[in-house]
């Protein structure tokens, strides 16, 4: 079964009104019954995992993940915290998605290193799983920490961690010390021919069960005439690939040379075919990029609403 979910960020606007828009979204997606939704960390915006814990306090049934928190940005004792008030918040509903980022944010605009990012990631993963874990005390040495910290919070339930995993040595990570990845820029082929392969037998040789595998996808309902107009805004506003080299060398893996020919837009019955071609492919889940066009700030809402009412009418048939 794939489960079906929608991004929901900050975009635009002060932060009182991003807030409440996002809120609203969220109720949206709760009623419309979506299985999960992903919450992006973007660099200059609005904290995932607080506004997790604001949506946590409005619904009652959605997973609420995060898509994806910067390793490097803060310790792992302060993320598990950080992390497991959120999962409080949300009656244990918490799907808390970390990564390694990419140079332009570690280096470029946090002044910090990036030398060895899986190295490191897994050292902070091992700190990070045993402050999740609720024993009271994290005691870890590894390469990159050497952490003895009382930790009198445990979790509300089991927070799942995916970790945003491109190359084969990151999938080998995700599969030994976490429950899945969280994905941007794969296509399909990318997803079967080298996500799937070497995720899940990682977390085989280390007796962990099969890891979920989130694919991360722009959708926009549009005529058949609308399609490359739809592509050409994807590339616009979510090109990343020709300033992030882990992009680059997971578009290598796939067919895809960019995140416009990753945007699933078209009719409905277009749009259900390519996420069920994910779903073939290996994702276990879809996470729903809303991408919207139009010349005309109102043009933008209703194509933004026509798409999401279009995946929460199709979601029952995919899953």
């Amino acid at each position: 079964m794939v489960r079906i979910g929608v991004m929901i960020g900050p975009e635009k606007g002060d932060s009182g009104r991003k807030l409440e828009r996002m809120l609203r979204d969220i109720e949206w997606a709760e009623s419309a019954g979506m299985d999960t939704a992903w919450i992006p960390q973007i660099p200059t915006d609005f904290d995932a995992l607080i506004t997790i814990a604001a949506m946590g306090l409005k619904t009652s049934r959605i997973e609420l993940g995060t898509a994806v928190v910067p390793l490097q940005a803060q310790h792992p004792i302060a993320l598990a915290r950080q992390a497991l008030s959120a999962h409080a918040a949300a009656g244990g509903r918490l799907a808390l998605g970390v990564g390694p980022s990419h140079h332009w944010i570690v280096s470029d605009m946090l002044g910090l290193p990036y030398d060895k990012p899986a190295a490191y990631s897994r050292d902070y993963l091992e700190v990070l799983n045993a402050g999740l874990a609720g024993t009271g005390s994290v005691d870890v040495e590894n390469d990159s920490f050497t952490v003895h910290n009382p930790l009198d919070l445990g979790p509300v339930a089991p927070v799942p961690v995916l970790i945003a995993a491109l190359g084969p040595v990151m999938l080998r990570i995700a599969g030994e010390l976490t429950d899945g990845t969280v994905l941007w820029m794969a296509d399909e082929r990318a997803i079967s021919d080298h996500v799937v392969p070497k995720i899940t037998k990682a977390a085989a040789d280390a007796g962990r069960p099969a890891p979920r595998v989130v694919a991360g996808l722009p959708v926009c309902l549009c005529p058949a005439d609308r399609v490359d107009e739809a592509r050409a805004r994807a590339n616009r506003i979510l090109g990343e690939a020709e300033v992030s080299p882990n992009y680059q060398r997971l578009l290598e893996k796939g067919s895809a040379r960019d995140i416009g020919d990753l945007c699933v837009a078209g009719s409905e019955e277009q749009i259900a075919a390519g996420l069920r071609r994910y779903a073939e492919a290996g994702a276990t889940d879809i996470s729903v990029r809303l991408l919207p066009i139009g010349d005309t700030r109102d043009e933008l809402v209703a194509s933004k609403q026509r798409t999401r009412e279009m995946i929460a009418a199709i979601a029952g048939d995919l899953r």
